[in-house]
Parts: C-alpha cells; sequence; structure tokens
C-alpha cells in the first residue's frame, strides 16, 4: 500500500542537498539554519530518499528545541519517516519519540499541545500511540479551544483505528459530554463530527433533542447536521419528513454555504413540489445575493439541473432567474438565457419577451465593451421565442430591426436571419417588415447583412409601390454610374475631338471610352500620352452602402444586387399596366447589371470579377431581355419553396432534438405500487404526504429505473485473462465525466488458496490511478469483487495495462497472470451536440488544430459512408437531410459533437464517386485542443472502411 501523506511540496530535485550539510546544520545552534536543514531534509523524503543517518541526530538536536517552526518541521518529519519494519512492528528507536510526544501533549504552550494532538491524528501506529491516552483524553478539558477541538480529532483518529474501540472504549460518551457543555463553535462541530462518523445513533439523538436550537447553531455544525440527515435519510427512508422539516428550517440561516447546502439535500432527498419550490426560491436568492460570479455559476447549473426533473415548478421561477442578467458577466448571461429559453410558456411569454427588450435597448448605451456580444445573445433568445410564439414577434421585429447597421456584424446576422424567418411566418407583419427594410437599408454595413436583407426585399415586395421601392433603394444605395472612369484630361480630349472630321490615318488609332453618363465616345491615339489607367469613382455623399462594398471587390453582392433587380422587374411585369414604365424600369436593370460586369473586367480593382458571380450577372442580363413562363415560375416561385422547405426541415430537426432529450421511462409490470389514498394519513405533514404521492407517481411511470439494460452492460463486460489461467479475471468497465471505475471481478480456479493475491494496474496516456488496490486472501473456486478508480484528464486515448500477482502455500515465488490491455475509447467522452451554421463557421475558423484523413472505403454509396461515419464517431449530421438528397455524385456535410471536458470536436466530410464508384475525397477534423483532433482522426481512420 501507498502511504498516506498530508504534505505537498514543490521540490526542484536539479540541486539536491547532501546528507552531511543537513547534519551539520542541524547539530549547529543557529536557529534559521536548523530550520532550513529541516525543511530539506522533509523535502528529500517526500521525494524518496531514505535519509536513515539523520534520525539519531534529530533525535538529540532537534527534539529539545523549544522554537515552534522547529517543532513544527519535527512533527512533519515523523509523519513521513518509516515507523515499523517490514513485518509491520514499530521500530525499538520509535520509543525514543513517545516521550517527547507526551511532554508536547503537557506543555504549557497550547500551541504545541495543538499540533501535536493534529499530528497524532494521522499516525496509524497503535503501539506508540498506547502510551498517549491518558494525554490525549486531558487535553478535552483544556482551557484553551484550539487544544480542545484538535483534542477531540485526534480522540476521533485513535477511535476509527482497526483497535481503536479497545483503547478508547468511553470515548463516544466522554464526547457527548464534551458537545453538552461545550461553547466553542469549531469544537463542538468537532465533537458532532465525531458522534456522527463513530457513533451515530448518540449524534442522531442529540440532533432531534435539540432539534428547535438548530437554527441558532454556527454554520460549522449545521454543515454537519447536514452531511448526517443525508446520510440518515438515505438508508432509513420512511423517516424523511421529520428531517426535512430540519433542512427547511435552516433554508433561513445566515450563511450562504449552509443554505446552498440545505437546498441541494433537499433535492436529492425529496420531489415534493413544496421542498423543491423552496430549493428553487434559494438557489434564486442566492443569484441576487451572491457577487462572485463563480457562485453564480454554480448555482446557474443546479438551477439548470432542477429545470431538466422538475420544469412546471421551474416555469414559476422564471422572472427571478431572468434577474440574474443583471450581471456584465457574459457566460452568466449565456447560461441564464439557456436555461430561460426552456421555461418560456404562453403564460409568460410576454414577461419574458418585455425584459429581453429592455436588456436589448440597455446595450445601446454602449457602456461596456461587451455589449455587441451580449446584444448578439438577446436577439438569438428573442428568435428563439418569436419561433416558439409567433404572436410576440410584432412587439419586437421593429425593435431588432434597428439594429441591422450595428458594428457587431454577427449581431445584424442575426437580426436579419430573424427578419428573414418571421416575414414568412407572420404574413401579417409583412408589409410593415419591407417597410421598414426599405426606409433603413441604407444604415446597412456588412456585405452578408446585404445580401439577406436584398433576398427579402425580392421575394417580399410584391405590391407596385413595394417593387417601385425597392428598385429606387437599390437604384439609391448604389449611386450614379459609372462605377469607374478614365482621368478628366482624357475625357477632355475625347471631347475636344468630336467635331473633328475622320480621315484615314485615325480610324486606325481610334478607340472607345466611357465617359461620365456611361455613353460611349471615341478615343485617338494622339490623346492616348495624356490618358491614365482607369479609375474607381467613389460617388457623391449620398452614394450608398452597396457602392462602397462593390468598389471592394466584392462581386458576389454584386451578383446578390443583379438577381434581386431581376425579380423585381419580373414582379414589376405582373403588377405595373404600364408597358413604358416596365421597359424604362428594365433598362435601368440592365444598365447597373452591365456597369457592375464592366467594373469587374476592369483594370480599376485589383482583383477581377468570379467566374460565378460573372455567369450569375449574364444570367440576368438574358432573363431580362427574354423572359419565359417557366423561367419566371422558377424564379418568382422555386425560391420561395425552397425556403419554406428550409424552414419546415429546421423546425422538424428541433422537434426531434426535444424528444431525443426527453426521459423515456417504463416500469416493469410486476413492481410494487403503495397506494396513496389507502395509507394511513394520522401524524403525516403536508410535506409527508406530498412526499408519499410524488413517490408513487415515480414508481407508476418507471422514474426509479434508470440503470442501463443488460445488453448495454454486457458490451462493457472485457475478459481481462484466458479461460484456462489459474485466475480468471475480467472487468466492468464504467466511464463517468472524469471518472473511470474498473470493477474486475477476479476468479480462483485452483483448489488452493492464493494469497496476498494484488491486482497490479499501470496507465498510457492522460490517465491516472487514484488508488492501488490491496492485497487480498482467496480461497478455493472463490471470487473477488475488486473495484479501481482511474482519473481522465483529456479526451485523449487511453490504454491500461497490468497484471495479477499472487503467492500459494507450495511456491515461494510469486505467480504472475497477465492482463489483457485495456483501452478507453475516445467515444465514451463526447456525444453529439447541436450548434448553429454560423457558430459552426465560427469555431471552425478559430480552432488552430486539424487532421486531415483521406477517405478510404469500399463502401461505394456517398449517404452510407456519411452514416457510417456518423455511427462511428457517435456525433450529430448538423447539414439538413434536403441538402443531402439526390444524386449529383457528390456530398458535403459537418458533423458536431462535445466532449464531457467541454471541448468542441469538428468534422466536415466531403466526398466524390468517381468513374470506378469508388468513393474519395477527405475527412477534416478541428478542435481547440491535439488530443481529441488525433483521437478522431485513429478512430475514422480506424472504422472508416466499414464492410471490409
Amino acid at each position: 500500500m501507498e502511504k498516506s501523506c498530508s504534505l505537498l511540496i514543490h521540490f526542484d530535485k536539479g540541486t539536491p542537498a547532501l546528507a552531511n550539510e543537513i547534519k551539520e546544520a542541524l547539530e549547529g545552534s543557529d536557529v534559521p539554519a536548523k530550520v532550513d536543514a529541516m525543511k530539506k531534509a522533509v523535502m528529500l523524503l517526500l521525494n524518496g530518499e531514505t535519509l536513515p543517518q539523520l534520525f539519531i541526530t534529530i533525535i538529540r538536536y532537534v527534539l529539545p528545541s523549544e522554537d515552534h517552526t522547529i517543532q513544527k518541521l519535527l512533527l512533519l518529519y515523523l509523519e513521513i519517516i518509516e515507523k515499523t519494519d517490514s513485518k509491520g512492528r514499530v521500530l525499538p528507536e520509535m520509543i525514543l519519540i513517545c516521550q517527547n510526544l507526551r511532554n508536547n501533549l503537557q506543555h504549557p504552550n497550547e500551541y504545541i499541545r495543538g499540533v501535536t494532538l493534529r499530528f497524532l491524528c494521522r499516525l496509524n501506529e497503535v503501539d506508540i500511540i498506547e502510551p498517549l491516552i491518558p494525554s490525549i483524553m486531558s487535553n478535552l478539558e483544556h482551557r484553551h479551544p484550539y487544544v480542545r477541538r484538535n483534542a477531540i480529532l485526534a480522540v476521533m483518529a485513535v477511535y476509527k483505528l482497526p483497535q481503536g474501540e479497545q483503547l478508547l472504549a468511553d470515548a463516544p460518551e466522554k464526547i457527548e459530554n464534551v458537545l453538552t457543555t461545550e461553547q466553542d463553535l469549531s469544537a463542538k462541530r468537532n465533537a458532532f463530527l465525531m458522534l456522527f462518523q463513530c457513533a451515530q445513533e448518540r449524534a442522531i439523538n442529540y440532533l432531534l433533542t435539540h432539534v428547535d436550537r438548530v437554527s441558532d447553531w454556527g454554520d460549522l455544525l449545521q454543515m454537519v447536521v447536514l452531511d448526517l440527515v443525508r446520510k440518515v435519510c438515505r438508508t432509513n427512508k420512511g423517516e424523511k419528513g421529520k428531517y426535512i422539516k430540519i433542512i427547511i428550517s435552516l433554508l433561513n440561516a445566515p450563511s450562504a454555504a449552509v443554505v446552498y447546502e440545505c437546498a441541494g439535500t433537499l433535492v436529492s432527498l425529496s420531489s415534493a413540489p413544496t421542498a423543491i419550490r423552496a430549493a428553487a426560491n434559494t438557489y434564486c436568492q442566492l443569484l441576487q445575493s451572491q457577487s462572485d460570479n463563480n457562485v453564480k455559476l454554480i448555482v446557474l447549473d443546479r438551477l439548470n439541473e432542477l429545470k431538466s426533473s422538475h420544469r412546471e415548478i421551474m416555469v414559476d421561477m422564471i422572472m427571478d432567474v431572468l434577474r440574474a442578467l443583471s450581471s456584465p458577466n457574459l457566460d452568466i448571461r449565456r447560461k441564464t438565457l439557456d436555461i430561460v429559453l426552456e421555461l418560456i410558456t404562453p403564460r409568460n411569454i410576454n414577461e419574458v419577451v418585455l425584459t429581453l427588450k429592455k436588456e436589448v435597448m440597455k446595450t445601446q448605451s454602449g457602456e461596456l465593451e461587451k455589449n455587441g456580444e451580449y446584444r448578439q445573445m438577446l436577439i438569438q433568445a428573442i428568435h428563439s421565442c418569436a419561433v416558439k410564439f409567433p404572436e410576440v414577434a410584432s412587439t419586437v421585429v421593429h425593435l431588432l430591426m434597428d439594429f441591422l447597421g450595428d458594428n457587431n456584424v454577427a449581431s445584424a446576422i442575426d437580426v436579419v436571419v430573424f427578419v428573414r424567418e418571421i416575414i414568412e411566418t407572420n404574413p401579417k407583419l409583412r408589409v410593415s417588415i419591407v417597410t421598414r427594410l426599405l426606409d433603413t437599408f441604407y444604415q446597412i454595413r456588412a456585405a452578408r447583412v446585404c445580401s439577406c436583407a436584398l433576398w427579402i426585399i425580392g421575394e417580399y415586395c410584391i405590391s407596385l409601390s413595394e417593387v417601385e421601392s425597392g428598385i429606387a433603394t437599390i437604384k439609391q444605395c448604389l449611386g450614379d454610374l459609372p462605377f469607374y472612369s478614365a482621368s478628366e484630361e482624357g475625357e477632355a480630349n475625347d471631347s475636344s475631338k468630336k467635331s473633328q472630321p475622320i480621315n484615314s490615318t485615325t480610324v486606325s488609332s481610334r478607340r472607345p471610352a466611357v465617359l461620365a453618363d456611361g455613353t460611349y465616345a471615341t478615343q485617338s491615339a494622339a490623346s492616348e500620352t495624356a490618358f491614365s489607367p482607369p479609375t474607381v469613382v467613389q460617388g457623391s455623399l449620398t452614394a450608398g452602402n452597396l457602392r462602397s462594398l462593390l468598389l471592394t471587390g466584392d462581386f458576389f453582392l454584386g451578383a446578390v444586387v443583379a438577381c434581386t433587380l431581376t425579380k423585381l422587374i419580373l414582379r414589376l411585369e405582373e403588377v405595373q399596366p404600364s408597358k413604358v414604365e416596365v421597359n424604362k424600369a428594365t433598362t435601368n436593370a440592365l444598365l447597373i447589371i452591365v456597369s457592375m460586369i464592366q467594373l469587374g473586367q476592369s483594370s480599376a480593382l485589383p482583383h477581377p470579377i468570379d467566374n460565378d458571380s460573372y455567369d450569375r450577372m449574364v444570367l440576368c442580363v438574358r432573363l431580362l431581355c427574354n423572359t419565359g413562363n417557366e423561367v419566371r415560375k422558377i424564379w418568382l416561385n422555386s425560391c420561395h419553396e425552397s425556403f419554406i422547405k428550409m424552414l419546415s426541415d429546421k423546425q422538424m430537426r428541433e422537434t426531434e432534438e426535444i424528444k431525443a432529450k426527453a426521459q423515456i421511462s417504463h416500469s416493469q409490470p410486476d413492481d410494487l405500487i403503495d397506494f396513496y389514498h389507502l395509507k394511513s394519513r394520522r401524524g403525516m405533514s403536508q410535506l409527508e404526504l406530498e412526499e408519499a404521492v410524488q413517490d408513487d407517481l415515480k414508481r407508476a411511470t418507471g422514474e426509479f429505473v434508470k440503470d442501463e439494460t443488460d445488453a448495454n452492460k454486457l458490451n462493457r463486460v472485457l475478459q481481462l485473462t484466458g479461460f484456462s489461467d489459474p485466475v480468471y479475471a475480467e472487468a466492468y468497465v464504467t466511464v463517468h465525466h472524469y471518472d473511470i471505475v474498473l470493477d474486475v471481478t477476479v476468479i480462483n480456479r485452483t483448489k488452493e488458496t492464493l494469497q496476498n493475491l494484488c491486482l497490479e494496474l499501470a496507465t498510457m496516456g492522460d490517465l491516472k490511478l487514484v488508488e492501488r488496490p490491496q492485497n487480498y486472501t482467496l480461497a478455493p473456486e472463490s471470487s473477488k469483487q475488486i473495484k479501481a478508480n482511474i482519473k481522465v484528464s483529456s479526451t485523449e486515448t487511453g490504454v491500461i495495462f497490468g497484471n495479477i500477482v499472487y503467492e500459494t502455500s507450495n511456491v515461494f515465488d510469486r505467480m504472475v497472470v497477465v492482463l489483457n490491455d485495456i483501452h478507453i475509447d475516445i467515444m465514451d467522452y463526447i456525444s453529439p451536440a447541436v450548434c448553429s451554421d454560423a457558430a459552426f463557421r465560427t469555431m471552425w475558423a478559430e480552432f488552430e488544430w486539424e487532421n486531415k484523413v483521406a477517405v478510404n472505403t469500399v463502401i461505394q454509396d456517398e449517404k452510407d459512408f456519411l452514416d457510417h461515419i456518423i455511427k462511428s464517431t457517435n456525433m450529430k449530421c448538423l447539414t439538413a437531410l434536403s441538402a443531402l438528397e439526390g444524386e449529383c455524385g457528390f456530398l458535403a456535410a459537418n458533423l458536431y459533437a462535445k466532449s464531457v471536458f467541454g471541448e468542441d470536436a469538428l468534422v466536415n466530410v466531403s466526398i466524390e464517386k468517381q468513374a470506378d464508384s469508388k468513393l474519395s475525397g477527405y475527412i477534416r477534423i478541428r478542435s481547440k485542443t491535439q488530443g481529441i483532433a488525433l483521437s478522431l482522426g485513429d478512430k475514422i481512420t480506424l472504422k472508416q472502411k466499414g464492410g471490409s
């Protein structure tokens, strides 16, 4: 067994102190040098050195010292050194320290007494402790509380030893007398703790005798009382009612720690509505009264757990939870909004939205540097509310549209996406939204927001006035044409030569030039020396946002402008009776589109127009010149239908996620049900009656049955040894967040008794053994359950290996059985999760670790391969099913998962079907940490072949 130690000190082994130097310093009379030498000796011992030559020196020169620091270091030294031989007997020289310890326990200085008593709490050798028992007991009546409280702890530690009850048979009775007369809060707490751990019945009797005074006890004692109540209620559920009354009385305690523990104890012991409501109220009060952000986050986690199990009660607390938005911390605000959004109902939606609107208006002040991020969170929250309850959209949409020109681009994108969805789901708001959008369009500064706003204008401007306003708004924001021109000098030469006759020498040297009004003129070679390269025309001060974005080379936006103008012209043909007006509008639209194409092909910008945008603009020109009914139907109807389908798919995914989160409970047909109405109610409080009802409901609905199915359990059983080995072992592996528990079953298959059987384990990777299993004696053909706890610190794949060592009476050598390796899979740490497309793209851009895996599989269907990857990696596909439909030979999808450590795992699958029906492409994994990217890549490489 490993030695227990209460002292952890960093020590640099690069410059170890020599034992001779330490010995010389200890033998000297210089106190600071002695202190330094003792510290070095303790550090060396902690790092594995034995230093046997120092013991006598310390006994002779350090033991008599009166210096308190030296005495404290001496006790640390005595705690660390080996005090027994290989057979477990106390070393003879340890008798030398007994007299010193007795003297310390009778020392006139209370500090020396106290630290010595504290040292005895960590001593396990009965032979050393036994002579000191009278001195320990005498300190229970010392005048100083520091000595008394440590004496009580020493009595408790001695009583817990294997022979402790023989050494201190009357300890519980004496400690109970001390508890009755003690006035010091800390000493009283230690006395009650001793009774709680060593004589529980006495602690319960004392608690029930003084039940009316519990609220007056100090916070230290109240915390121990709560521990006792939890333990008693779990072992004896029949008496839960009277103890819950004690907990409720402590909810008004002045200590925040006691109140928090009370609320947690209530939730763990009772599911009665009264108890849950009291706990929720307590958490909400802590949320307001505590200024520490970490405390607020912990309390919000508890409220989130309550929301999952007792949603009906938490719905009534929604406004209390919303008060946490007053904190300036973004994590607190985000967690608060996440909780609130799952508690909204038709009854409270108006209050919630009103509060969120007020918070949005507060963000306009600009006092806080993270107002933009907070506003974005509020907009997303309002969006969710409006989607669930469309009737509230009218109260918020116009307020949010003021933020279309927000400097925070992400916030503005959220607003325009919200507007796009609301205008479709709320037909009554269409006219007012379109009017407001046209009025505020000039304020938009982000290209992505402009693109979405232009799409809304093109789809939802239906009436004649709306269509004409839409076209006029776009023209105004584009400014005057053209977008670029030659120098003024070149234009002047052009205009002066217009009136001159054309002769044979100048015809071949003339070339066209674009004037400021968009018309063409000729330019002779004579003016070529004065002609400079074309430059962009920034336009007048009234020129709008679209022009400035176009002149930066954003031709994707130019393509969106062209498509929007085309849609508006096509709709104008339907609603405008005057053909002249239609032709005029068509001509202007063609002029704008052609000017954008010319700008892209000119040398005025550093980068020419991209092929996709060029093709789309040319398509718009062709459509405006020659429109057929089929094309009109595609542009005016099919795009809208696709958008409706996208919204329905999104709603379907959200519904499926809600169903997946819902807890499904099943009860067995032979489960016992206690009929509440047939029970005797005599002497039961209202809380106990509610508790009985809730227990019956849980039992009837099967909520108590939450264990894994037998099939899932069998999947986690791993065989560690062979069937022919003398010792058979198998392990049931349980992974729970940061802990791995190995429940190992060891079976002795021989006819002999196995002695000192030990399960020795070691780990590779970010795994750490918490404790080493002890030695056991195994009778012939008997079995033993051995548990081993392992801590996990990251999602890297780890390996657990080891062996079973044992001795028999016939063989003197130790026998060893090597165990199979246990591979801890990354799949145990990650679970499918959901995030928005915008959040996925943001994380994809930010994460620095990428693992690129080439596709190598015998699977020939793209969708089958994607399903196989999703199943193998335990991830969620964020790409909508509608986007994966069709047979085009290409497939691209985004997958997302979250680890128990809060890490995000992003995967992009891009595959193509080759001519020989084989799949090729890449699977790219991105994460913030290296471990999850590498482990997930290894898993995909191993699993992607599928059928092979």
